[in-house]
């Protein structure tokens, strides 16, 4: 399909439909994108591997999948703030700005764990 074609179909047929139906054809598309990404991976990784094969070398190739499984975990909150309980911290990363000005100030860290 060519440029022109995707403007008119844009302008004429997308504004007819409703937002369901919109939404419905999005994720129709995005599924479809996805399935056109996931076989050209296919087909590169069996072109690098029969390249490889041609000159007598073995290729190992790895997805990248894994890391994102731990992607949006969320940690169970470890530290509250005694006077505010909306300011916690869940021990993670940079101490926040208020458990260190109460440590500073000779509090320890353990009175404030939940």
């Amino acid at each position: 399909m060519t440029q022109s074609q995707y403007q008119n179909l844009k302008t004429t047929e997308y504004q007819n439909l409703t937002e369901n139906e919109l939404q419905a054809l999005i994720e129709k598309a995005e599924k479809a994108l996805k399935t056109k990404q996931a076989n050209k991976r296919k087909e590169v990784i069996a072109q690098i591997k029969e390249l490889a094969a041609s000159i007598d070398v073995a290729v190992e190739i790895y997805e990248g999948d894994k890391r994102s499984a731990r992607k949006g975990v969320k940690v169970p909150v470890k530290y509250r703030h005694p006077q505010d309980s909306e300011k916690t911290w869940t021990g993670r990363g940079v101490t926040p700005k208020w458990m260190q000005t109460l440590i500073d100030a000779g509090h320890d860290r353990s009175e404030f764990e939940v």
